[in-house]
């Protein structure tokens, strides 16, 4: 069978819309509340290794990281934290789940210049309800041959997703911020892989950067992407 390209997986969080800021706002606003139990950067630490401990248990998303805030204000005071900002802090992860969709610059564009010529799939992982909420305010939802909410990325989650919706993973690219999710384990099946970084990335997202793989590509952003899809063929 030919290698030439098929079918193009997007990741949606901080590739095709704003979503870590979010995050980072909402943890501003945690440490602030937890201020006279201990210093930010010691608050911010104890909140990570909840959220990496969650992970297992309630997966990505807002309603883990709310858990994990609750967590970590229980664990901070020593079991006084106040009814009050537990009471904040489910209203900063209400405020997140209802937060208008910000798409990416050349989102848009770049979606409605590949759809119809290749098989699109949103491969994004994450709340279910979260991220079919997102994904209906963004407006893009159209231009997706399929649409993919899965618990977290795999190697084996590319082998199968290509396989499914398209000619396998060695005529398939993913594109995304991530590059221990969209773009490592993508590689690691015979995909070819773009990635496109975002400014703020999840400490838990980070991982070196495969730069000797020949399928491989960094862009500035997605307004680089048609190009890049016509050179790969």
């Amino acid at each position: 069978m030919p290698d030439n390209l098929t079918t193009i997986g997007f990741d949606a969080d901080d590739t095709l819309w704003q979503n870590e800021q979010f995050f980072r706002l909402t943890e501003d606003r945690f440490v602030a509340l937890l201020g006279e139990h201990g210093e930010a950067a010691e608050i911010s630490g104890k909140l990570l290794e909840a959220e990496k401990r969650n992970l297992a248990f309630y997966g990505f998303g807002i309603k883990g990281f709310t858990l994990s805030m609750i967590e970590t204000a229980i664990e901070i005071t020593r079991g006084q934290v106040p009814p009050a900002v537990i009471g904040e802090i489910l209203a900063a992860g209400r405020e997140m789940l209802t937060h208008p969709v910000e798409t990416l610059p050349h989102a848009q564009d770049t979606l409605a210049a590949l759809a119809g010529r290749y098989r699109l799939v949103l491969i994004t992982k994450g709340d279910l309800f979260d991220q079919e909420r997102k994904l209906a305010q963004s407006g893009l939802g159209d231009f997706f041959d399929a649409v993919e909410i899965v618990s977290d990325k795999s190697a084996a989650t590319y082998e199968k997703l290509f396989a499914r919706h398209g000619d396998g993973p060695g005529r398939a690219l993913m594109v995304g911020n991530s590059l221990k999710s969209d773009i490592v384990p993508a590689l690691a099946v015979g995909a070819w892989a773009a990635h496109v970084p975002h400014e703020l990335t999840w400490a838990l997202e980070h991982a070196e950067e495969p730069a000797g793989e020949a399928r491989f590509r960094k862009l500035a952003d997605l307004g680089g992407l048609v190009d890049l899809v016509r050179e790969i063929g």
